[in-house]
Parts: C-alpha cells; structure tokens; sequence
C-alpha cells in the first residue's frame, strides 16, 4: 500500500525515538494532519499486535465554533454537549490509522443546537477526506472488489463513497454552453443489455449515461440537461449518432421546438410558442460506412453458397487496405482479378467508390458526388447495395451534414473502450446503475476532490 503518513511539515522533520515525550509526538501528528485552532491531538496509542495506530483528536477548553448551518453569519458559538466519533484513516505504514474525537454540538441563537462540521471529514462519513480521495483515485484504475480489499473495508462502504462524491460533483455542473452532443450505446451484459452515453463534443466529457438505448434515453438526456441549467429545446445546435430510429425520434421529440403559433389560443389563454428550433443530426460516418460493410458482407455470403473460393474471407473484405496483413492483401489481390467475375468484388468496389464521399473538399461536390454515386448504385443488380442506397437515400441530411461539420463519435468509440476495459477488469458490475457511476468517475471529467492536506 503507498499510503504513508508525511512527517515532514513545513519544513520541520520530526523523528521518533525511544523516550520522546507526548507532547513532541502530539504535536508531530498534529502537524502531519494539519489540525488548526482549536483542534489538537491529545493522544497517540499505537498497538503493533493489532496492527493499528489511534490518534485522540480535541478541541482546547473554552473553544468556541461557527453555526453549521449553510448562510448563517454566527462565528462563536458555545458548545453544547460533544459527540464521540471515529473516522478511519490513511494507513500509517502498513498499520490501519484512526482518529477519534468529541465533535462538539453548538447552540445558535437563530438556528439551535447543530453538530459542527470536522475539518478532516465530510458529514455523515466513517472516513477522513484524505482516505476517500485515495478511494477516488484508486476506483478510476482498478475495481471496487480489489480496492476495497486492499483497503481492508467491505466494498459496500467503498461503493458509497464514489457514488457520494460522483452523485455531487454532477450536482455542481453547468451545461448551459453545451452546443454540440455526440450520443451513442455501450453494452451493459451479454445479449441486448445498453447504456447509452451523452457526450459533450466540445469539452470531451460525459455529460449522461442512463440505462436502455430507445427514445426515452434521449428524454431523459433532456431532463438532465435542463436540471444542469440548460435549454433542451432550444440549446443543442448538432447531434451525432448513428442511424437509430429511436435516438432520431428522441431528437425530435425532446431536443427540438416545434414551429412558432402566431397566436395563442384565445379559449384557453394559451401564449404564442417559441420559435422553431431543430438540431441538425449529423449521422457518425463510422456507422454509415459500417452499413455500406453490411451490405459487401451479405452478398459474400450469398455468393460463398456457389464459390468456396470465398469462404474465410470476410476481413480481407471489410478491412482497411492500411489494416491488412500481407496474406490477406495478396488473397484480396487474387479474388478481386477481372477474371473471377465475383459479385462480391462488385460490392466491394461500390463500397470504396462510397468512400470517396467522405473525401470531396467541399459540401456542393459531395453532394454532387453522392447523388451520382446513388444513380449508379441503384443499377449495380446486387440487392443489398440497393438496400444500402435506399438507407442513404432515406438519411440524406444527416450523411450530407458531416461535410459542413464534420462531427464524429470517435470520441464516443474510444470512451466506450474504456468503459468495456473497466468492466472486463471488474468481471462486470451487479447493477447497471454501478456500471453508470463508473462511467462518470472515468469519463465525466468531475471535479472530484483532490489530495490535499486538511
């Protein structure tokens, strides 16, 4: 365990020998701690045996504390009566570390008798706030079920620690900037189990994650979005994602605006609506070009029935020529000779000529380029090639519109591989609601508390 207890202070090293009095080892650990008027340790009992180090934590005679309560303007308070508490600590060594302390209960004039806050802990916790912010930093690389066994603590008190930080740092976000929002799914189990993720392109971050992938994730992006002092149905200007009809009648029913009524309604007092607001949808063009896959794959697997020459072929045809290793490239080379009249070759070609829309410099030539493309598409007598013009056909705003922005969830992919490669390390998550608080601590980029001394 790399948790140490510094006993170099403000340029001061103290050291532990044997004979030294209480006193100089109070003041040692008080100084480590960083305890401030009029907090003091009173005690340091250190059992080897056990395996633990306790430190008896006070406040001097006569000491006087603000009013907890948020606002109030009461600085000195009397203390009331005291409450003793025990909060676990950084391991001092490899021995567990407590403190204990009478925290005192104050009476104020205005609000009455209230618990003061420590500086060392957050309300309402068993942990000092250096020992949850090693719990954070740790749960980002490794899993609960590991950390909380090098921790010495059961997972469920580790678990509530994340979700309590990760639950409030979420509460203190603001996305009233937010422009431009990439959205797509990540696997929650085997079989058809999601959780669909909300990016903000523009700061790189997770803004929501929320269980399912149909149009209620997308109603309840909205909400998020307008408890995090956003416009839902006027704000958000792009939207990238693939071509699911459910993330596209999401957009349309809950980030969008209807068209502007000149009046109101005179029987019911009704004021005129806003104005008519509609996010472009950008379709993601690692999705378009998967479909185009599709459709080369269904029509090598048609044709394989009849030519064995193509079995065990299917990444020689769907990779990148950069991704393709020396055989496949000297196989491919060998199917697609004009002398093999493949229809397979066929496809392929109209899938890299589609390609080429992704390469044209301006949007009027792309345009131009797609619509010659789809012309002959149509006439190329493989079936699922015309399926695939008819899907772009269908999609013809979205697909154009990478050219004006040229959005992408590249951003989105690379964060889902992240999210798959904590949840192969951690064997899986008991509950999707886990699963979406890790997916925050990593990729919500929140501003979680940092090491720091108290």
């Amino acid at each position: 365990m790399l948790w140490l207890f510094l006993v170099t202070v403000a340029g001061t090293v103290y050291r532990v020998v044997r004979g030294v009095s209480g006193l100089d080892l109070n003041a040692m650990f008080g100084a480590a701690l960083g305890l401030a008027v009029p907090w003091r340790v009173v005690s340091v009992e250190f059992d080897e045996q056990a395996g633990r180090l306790d430190l008896g934590l006070d406040f001097a005679r006569g000491g006087r504390f603000g009013c907890p309560v948020q606002g109030c303007a009461a600085s000195a308070c009397a203390v009331h009566d005291t409450v003793e508490k025990t909060w676990r600590h950084l391991d001092f060594f490899e021995h567990q570390a407590f403190l204990h302390a009478r925290v005192p209960r104050v009476r104020c004039a205005e609000h009455g008798v209230h618990l003061v806050s420590v500086p060392w802990a957050r309300p309402g916790s068993g942990f000092t706030m250096l020992f949850e912010v090693a719990m954070l930093t740790y749960a980002k690389a490794m899993p609960v079920a590991p950390l909380a066994r090098m921790a010495r603590e059961h997972d469920t008190r580790i678990w509530r620690v994340i979700e309590h930080h990760v639950n409030t740092a979420r509460a203190g976000l603001d996305f009233a900037d937010v422009r431009e929002v990439g959205m797509d799914e990540t696997s929650a189990r085997r079989g058809q189990d999601y959780v669909s993720i909300f990016m903000d392109l523009a700061e790189r971050r997770v803004m929501f994650a929320t269980e399912g992938r149909d149009a209620a994730t997308v109603q309840a992006f909205a909400a998020d979005l307008a408890a995090h002092g956003g416009e839902p149905a006027t704000q958000i200007e792009r939207v990238c994602c693939d071509m699911s009809p459910a993330f596209i009648k999401g957009i349309g029913e809950h980030l969008s605006c209807p068209p502007a009524a000149p009046d109101g309604d005179p029987n019911t007092g009704d004021e005129p609506t806003a104005g008519h607001h509609q996010p472009q949808i950008v379709f993601d063009r690692y999705h378009v070009v998967a479909k185009a896959n599709e459709a080369v794959d269904t029509v090598r697997r048609a044709e394989a029935k009849t030519r064995p020459e193509l079995k065990r072929s299917r990444y020689a045809w769907l990779k990148n020529d950069a991704n393709l290793t020396a055989r496949q490239r000297e196989r491919l080379s060998w199917l697609t000779r004009p002398s093999m009249q493949l229809k397979t070759a066929r496809a392929a070609r109209w899938r890299d000529d589609f390609n080429g829309f992704y390469d044209q410099p301006t949007p009027a030539d792309a345009q131009a380029y797609l619509r010659r493309w789809c012309y002959g598409a149509k006439r190329s007598r493989l079936e699922p090639v015309k399926e695939f013009v008819r899907l772009v056909e269908a999609h013809w705003d979205g697909i154009v519109a990478w050219q004006q922005s040229r959005l992408s969830n590249g951003l989105l992919e690379g964060t889902n591989s992240l999210i798959q490669a904590a949840k192969r390390r951690a064997r899986g998550y008991r509950s999707k609601l886990k699963m979406i608080t890790i997916i925050y601590l990593i990729a919500g980029k929140l501003p979680l508390p940092q090491i720091h001394t108290i």
